[in-house]
């Protein structure tokens, strides 16, 4: 049977490009450049190898984020996914987990309205915000069964899809009834890369706009304002100290100099 898939993805910054605003503690966001979330990367693919195995399979990607989310999809249809739908607006300024899971649920509600939707995809966290939770959140919503670091979709039919995750001493595997949402991990697969032809179609994709009035969301819970967390202020990490270099004229003499050095600083 044919599923349609939707995969949330995220416009993230660079990791390089990441700053952080001296004066209000936050990191910057004007002139950073920007793209697809890494993780969701791996989302987007399995998407794409499903579709591959059952013919007539359709998959959508959605973000909530500003106008400039729109590269992040383009990159998704790049890569041979049909549609993209762009969840954006002022409204949507701020929000947190709480919030962006809310407006992705929505928007998985109003196309399965249209089309049942079967599946949810979803990368393991973002890099920048990093939290790991919107796939779990966007479940709760919709009231689906839900699976966390899937590292291989086994199998998936109009019977439920069977998935193997990743636990903290092992792995376990899980059959989810459909509609479900999943949330993958990058040991899944290998992304491709998208062809020439893919960028060209991506670049001329319309991609439409839906709002909070679009999505039934009242402006209370939308961004800031339906949101539960505050960020109080944000840091990049401490740069990391230089290495050490150890000398020697042959290497039993520096393999010498390294034991010592680690003797001393109470290591071995």
């Amino acid at each position: 049977m044919p599923l349609n898939i939707v995969v949330c993805v995220k416009d993230t910054p660079e990791s390089l490009s990441i700053q952080v605003d001296p004066a209000t503690r936050r990191v910057r966001h004007e002139g950073v450049k920007t793209a697809i979330n890494p993780f969701d990367e791996y989302a987007v693919e399995e998407a794409l190898r499903i579709k591959e195995k059952l013919p007539g399979t359709t998959t959508t990607v959605v973000s909530v984020g500003p106008p400039e989310a729109e590269g992040a999809l383009r990159e998704a249809l790049s890569r041979g996914v049909e549609s993209a739908v762009l969840v954006s607006g002022p409204e949507f300024a701020g929000s947190d987990t709480f919030a962006t899971s809310k407006a992705l649920a929505a928007a998985v509600r109003k196309l399965d309205l249209s089309q049942p939707v079967h599946l949810v995809l979803f990368g393991k966290s973002s890099n920048d915000g990093n939290s790991g939770i919107v796939g779990a959140q966007v479940a709760a919503w919709l009231k689906w069964p839900s699976a966390v670091s899937v590292k291989k979709v086994e199998s998936v039919s109009d019977q439920g899809v069977t998935v193997t995750r990743m636990l903290e001493d092992g792995v376990d595997t899980l059959k989810l009834g459909l509609p479900a949402c999943v949330s993958t991990v990058k040991e899944i697969n290998e992304p491709r890369l998208p062809s020439l032809k893919g960028k060209l179609a991506a670049k001329k994709a319309a991609i439409p706009r839906w709002g909070a009035a679009d999505l039934g969301l009242a402006a209370a819970d939308a961004g800031s304002a339906g949101s539960l967390a505050r960020i109080m202020s944000e840091s990049l990490p401490p740069p990391r100290p230089g290495g050490m270099r150890v000398e020697g004229a042959t290497p039993a003499e520096k393999a010498a100099k390294l034991v010592a050095i680690l003797v001393e600083r109470k290591l071995i």
